[in-house]
This record gives C-alpha cells, sequence and structure tokens, in this order.
C-alpha cells in the first residue's frame, strides 16, 4: 500500500512536471475556434498540423539550429574536457598552491557571468590581430561578430571543475598506483583508468552544461546584436516577439518555442540512466 501510494504521488509530480511541455506543444495546435471557445478548449477541435511545418519555412529556423547545435556543442565538449582534466590534477596530483586553486574554484561560484559581460566584451574587441585591428592599432572589432566570441568566455566552468574534482576524489589511488607501476603513461591513466570510473558524472556535466548553454541568452544577445547572422534559437525568437502580434503568429512562435526545447527533451532521455546512476553516487 505505502509502495502505490509513492508511486501515485510521484505520478501526480510527473504529471505537474510535464504539464507546461505539453501545453506548449498542444497549445501551437489550436486554431481560432478552439482559443475564442466558451470555455476555451485545451484539445484542439482541428489541430493546425502544419504549424510546426511553417516554423521552418517562415521563419529561420534552419540557420538558428545550425548557430545553437554549433556554438552549445563546442562550449559542451571544451568544458567537459577543461573540467575533467583540472579536476583531476586538484583532485590526484599534490603541488604547490593546489589548496588555494581549489578555493578560488569554490569562490568563483559565487560570482554570476553577467558581472564579467563588459570587461570580456572589450576583451574580445580588442584582440591584436583579429577583426581588423593591428599589433598597436585596436579600429577593427577585434572577435566580436564570430564564432570564438559565443565560445572562449565560456571554455572553464568553474561548477564542472568543482564537480569533477569531488568525483575524482572517489576513484583509489591504488588503481593508479598500479597503472603506474605497469609502465603506463599519466595519459593513458587519465584516459583509460580514471575516467571510466567517472563516466556518470561525465554524463552529468554534459547534460547541465548542454541544456544551460542551448538556452543561454544574455552574452550571446549582446554579441549577436551587430552579427544577426549568428543569432541562436532563444535570441532569434525572442527578438520576433514584436512581430507576433495576430492569434496565428502567436501560435507560430510557441510552435518555435516547441521546436526549440526538443533537442534538450531528446537528450535528457538519452542520458537519464547515467544522471541517475551520478545523482545516486553524489548521495552515497
Amino acid at each position: 500500500m505505502i509502495a502505490m501510494l509513492k508511486y501515485a504521488v510521484l505520478g501526480l509530480v510527473a504529471l505537474l512536471m510535464l504539464l507546461p511541455f505539453a501545453d506548449m506543444f498542444i497549445g501551437a495546435l489550436r486554431g481560432p475556434d478552439d482559443v475564442f471557445a466558451t470555455p476555451p478548449n485545451y484539445f484542439p477541435t482541428d489541430p493546425q498540423w502544419n504549424i510546426y511545418a511553417r516554423v521552418f519555412d517562415e521563419l529561420p529556423m534552419g540557420r538558428w539550429f545550425f548557430n545553437s547545435i554549433v556554438v552549445t556543442t563546442t562550449i559542451t565538449a571544451l568544458q567537459v574536457a577543461t573540467s575533467t582534466m583540472a579536476g583531476y590534477a586538484l583532485a590526484k596530483y599534490d603541488f604547490a598552491g593546489r589548496d588555494g586553486v581549489f578555493r578560488l574554484v569554490i569562490g568563483a561560484q559565487m560570482f554570476p557571468f553577467f558581472l564579467f559581460i563588459i570587461p570580456i566584451f572589450f576583451l574580445l574587441r580588442f584582440v591584436p590581430l583579429a577583426g581588423g585591428n593591428g599589433l598597436t592599432e585596436f579600429g577593427g572589432s577585434g572577435l566580436l561578430g564570430t564564432y570564438a566570441a559565443l565560445v572562449l568566455p565560456f571554455v572553464v566552468t568553474w561548477y564542472g571543475v568543482f564537480l569533477m574534482r569531488q568525483f575524482f576524489v572517489t576513484v583509489p589511488d591504488d588503481i593508479i598506483e598500479a597503472a603506474r607501476l605497469d609502465g603506463a603513461s599519466e595519459f593513458l591513466i587519465f584516459r583509460a583508468v580514471v575516467l571510466p570510473q567517472v563516466g556518470p558524472a561525465l554524463w552529468t556535466l554534459t547534460l547541465f552544461a548542454f541544456v544551460y548553454h542551448w538556452n543561454e541568452f544574455i552574452w550571446t544577445m549582446t554579441i549577436t546584436r551587430s552579427a544577426p547572422e549568428l543569432q541562436t534559437l532563444p535570441v532569434g525568437i525572442f527578438l520576433l516577439e514584436d512581430q507576433f502580434n495576430t492569434l496565428d503568429q502567436k501560435s507560430l512562435q510557441q510552435a518555435a518555442l516547441a521546436v526549440s526545447v526538443a533537442p534538450v527533451m531528446i537528450l535528457f532521455l538519452l542520458v537519464q540512466k547515467q544522471f541517475h546512476a551520478a545523482s545516486g553516487a553524489g548521495t552515497r
């Protein structure tokens, strides 16, 4: 009886969590008759299935998707690489200043990214020999207006370093020493011995990084104001909001939002087992 009650509560909570997403996908299918009915029809009587095809015909969704995929996957791959290497070094190597670096990693998480938008913007603007800049003259745009400007500020994530360090600490030192005695190089130990031990943490970091940067808005908006060809899905849909005045256009916007969250949902479904494994390891 207790087990049935527990699953019933979990099912209800899961239903409540899915309701906003269901409303987004279904809401785009509603026509004027459903919206203006009294009371309004939640499930459309005449679903406008062509609305999702119109999203790609009437909006530059292909370009936005391409930009989002390039930027997000590049940032995610770089963050996983830098976080695993830095986390491993902080967990398994004894070097001068290690504790100080770890304290810096913890302390840096208290400062939100938007505090550094202006200095990072100017750093990218005045990169020598880029975008029309010279070695001493900076009349060009630097790296602004390029994919590099969207990626470089996020190459390292303090949270990722901290997360991976905490998981690497749990890896026994004995297996590392045994691999060294067998003649394995440090990189081989890291790649073939240690990384397989923290697989769930890698997938968790991948999921967190991908979801965050797929939806990242403030920095992308700042950079793409002068380079609209680099707009990602969140920015592109937001900037078109003022053009969505009619009910049909509102449905088109809702359909675009539904399409934009689909890759994130698919990724979570693919890695949910590893994510739950990492959550279980973290509670032990």
